[in-house]
């Protein structure tokens, strides 16, 4: 019996290992196992064998196919294959305001100072938190809520129509940062945004359309590290 599948006229792929999958109520496992092909036979399991690294690292290689090395620019803080985070320093942006109440609405296109920000692209989706001051974090240091609408409190984007790259690369940053300010800012995901005291509509409002430098003060400082933010752990 031979186990084969062809794709097109240019691969051929032969049974040559299993992997099998043990499950309870707590935890699981896996085996690999040689397989045994024999003309008019059945295919047969060989002893079990334990996952090795290198074995998991080529079938993904194999898998997701060869991934081209990227020249790093010195505002990108951590990468892998899925995942890619990086720092903007303070600059003057354009910002959309589409809110049902009405809230906002006189900010609506105006560009503003924007206060240093860390962005995080993973598996399609975006975070971002703020920083408290204007130059490359390190691992230890400790992030601020981003001052936005339609940001939920672990600093994840609410996408919604939002045009957005799918790959985590260093090519594909433009058009993450282009996506999220050409989006609208539709709404506030969580309470306090700011510590300024005319809250987030007097923060922005004053900013309109001023060659001013974002009050870095008025940033909500959170315990979680930039470490922890790359890791993708919840502050």
């Amino acid at each position: 019996m031979q186990v084969h599948v062809s794709i097109g006229e240019n691969h051929r792929f032969e049974l040559h290992e299993a992997l099998l999958v043990y499950r309870d109520n707590q935890a699981s496992f896996v085996t690999r196992h040689d397989v045994a092909v024999r003309k008019d036979a059945t295919p047969t399991l060989g002893p079990a064998q334990p996952l090795t690294v290198a074995f998991i690292e080529s079938l993904v290689r194999s898998l997701g196919g060869a991934v081209q090395a990227e020249v790093l620019p010195e505002n990108i803080l951590a990468k892998t294959d899925r995942m890619i985070t990086w720092w903007t320093s303070a600059q003057r942006r354009q910002m959309f305001y589409e809110n049902s109440e009405g809230k906002a609405a006189e900010l609506n296109g105006l560009v503003f100072p924007q206060p240093p920000l860390v962005w995080r692209a993973s598996n399609g989706e975006l975070n971002i938190r703020a920083l408290t001051e204007n130059k490359r974090p390190e691992g230890s240091t400790k992030l601020a809520v981003a001052p936005f609408w339609n940001l939920s409190d672990d600093g994840r984007v609410c996408t919604g129509t939002m045009r957005r790259p799918e790959s985590a690369s260093v090519a594909a940053i433009p058009a993450w940062e282009r996506g999220f300010y050409e989006s609208a800012f539709t709404h506030a995901n969580v309470g306090r945004l700011t510590r300024h005291v005319g809250g987030f509509e007097g923060l922005w409002t004053g900013l309109a359309g001023k060659r001013l430098r974002f009050p870095l003060e008025t940033l909500i400082v959170l315990p979680q590290t930039l470490t922890q933010f790359v890791r993708g752990e919840r502050r």
